[in-house]
């Protein structure tokens, strides 16, 4: 399954590394990824592969959810078919 991660907050040291290590501790592979800062404004969206990670999508969630709170970010995942119908022209 592919799922959308998308990570917003204040720009700070190791945002992309907390991310990262945390996906590749649950076997979550990054098939694609795009950031930038944006006024300020850190700003990451992520495609991932979740076919052979250990968590469900809405444990990694949750637990990414509570990490973010640490970073001082928001993040936010969703399965990648919602998210793509969701923005359909």
């Amino acid at each position: 399954m592919k799922a959308i991660i998308t990570v917003v907050g204040g720009d700070k040291v190791g945002i992309i590394a907390k991310v990262s290590n945390y996906l590749a501790k649950h076997c979550i592979n990054i098939d694609d990824i795009t950031q930038t800062i944006l006024s300020g404004n850190f700003v990451m969206m992520m495609m991932v592969d979740l076919s052979k990670s250990d968590l469900a999508i809405d444990e990694v969630r949750k637990e990414m959810t509570e990490d973010a709170k640490e970073l001082g970010v928001e993040v936010n995942i969703m399965n990648q078919k919602v998210f793509t119908e969701m923005h359909r022209i």
